[in-house]
């Protein structure tokens, strides 16, 4: 998807221009907060800057081609959601500025040398917090305390990270963790139906891109199923039994304040690269009602919120 927004000040002045690129669609929280957090400095759409924005929703072999396209619009800056995404990036260009959000351990992956001197056209902020996989796979269990096996969904089209740590997390807390990857959303049933194969008691869906595209489905087939669930922060929309983790709408707002400093003249490779880590529990008792489980006094006095 592409959208384009003026490129010219009425009085003729050339403005700004901001790219974006999303392996979503405009509709994620994070794109939303993105702009949220410009316009708290003081930027308008098509009064003090112009946006290019690509979204491949959740297809990410369109990720190279849209960061072509981005790169041959000639913006002074562009920011991007995910490790996936940065990449597709870095690959069309080392000149033009890039700002990142949601990319794990930018320095481990080697998409920057520093954390506080990043170098090249590269910076921007991480949300990874290394206590979040123990604590979602503890708030679980303590959730339900017959929990012992867990089906993790993630996403075959990015990097293992995230499934190998939640993997190793779950055998660290003595339970049995089956691992399902998806290819696309026609992949979601059939892994539904291996979860129930192996006999889950709850399922952990990971925060990338094709189980963020299509959370939606992912929860109905739940519910289906009674399957408690586990998802990210941000994911909550969703609608998932419990919701656990860093904001990667903070991080987003806070990449804005980055994007602030490049059009005003500052280096990415000078800027530090920053960290959200304030983690919120969210708590769905309608989810609860609806699978016939309690989710015990003793978590919900954690939650920052209880819906329903």
């Amino acid at each position: 998807m592409r959208v384009a927004m003026t490129k010219e000040h009425p009085t003729g002045a050339k403005l700004p221009r901001i790219g974006m690129l999303l392996a979503g669609d405009r509709s994620y929280p994070s794109f939303a907060a993105f702009c949220e957090g410009l316009g708290a400095l003081g930027y308008a759409e098509g009064q003090t800057f112009a946006m290019e924005a690509r979204f491949s929703a959740g297809q990410l072999d369109r990720l190279p081609v849209l960061a072509e396209e981005l790169v041959a619009t000639e913006v002074d800056v562009i920011a991007v959601i995910g490790a996936v995404t940065l990449q597709a990036v870095r690959r069309a260009t080392s000149d033009i500025p890039i700002v990142f959000t949601v990319v794990l351990d930018p320095v481990s992956a080697g998409l920057v040398s520093d954390v506080q001197q990043p170098g090249g056209n590269v910076t921007g902020v991480t949300n990874f917090d290394p206590a979040q996989a123990m604590t979602q796979i503890k708030i679980l269990k303590q959730t339900l305390p017959n929990l012992a096996r867990l089906a993790i969904l993630g996403d075959a089209g990015v990097p293992d990270t995230l499934p190998n740590l939640y993997t190793a997390e779950a055998e660290a807390a003595g339970l049995h963790p089956q691992v399902v990857l998806l290819r696309g959303v026609e992949d979601i049933e059939g892994a539904f139906e291996a979860f129930r194969g192996e006999g889950a008691h709850a399922l952990l869906s990971l925060e990338v891109p094709r189980t963020s595209t299509h959370g939606r489905k992912i929860t109905e087939l739940a519910v289906s199923a009674r399957l408690p669930t586990m998802f990210g922060r941000d994911l909550a929309r969703y609608e998932p039994l419990l919701a656990y983790g860093t904001s990667l709408a903070a991080a987003a707002r806070q990449m804005a304040g980055m994007v602030d400093r490049i059009l005003k003249g500052a280096k990415p490779g000078d800027i530090p690269i920053e960290c959200v880590t304030q983690p919120e529990l969210i708590a769905n008792l309608t989810v609860a009602r609806r699978i016939g489980i309690t989710i015990p006094p003793k978590v919900l006095a954690l939650a920052d919120e209880v819906i329903g």
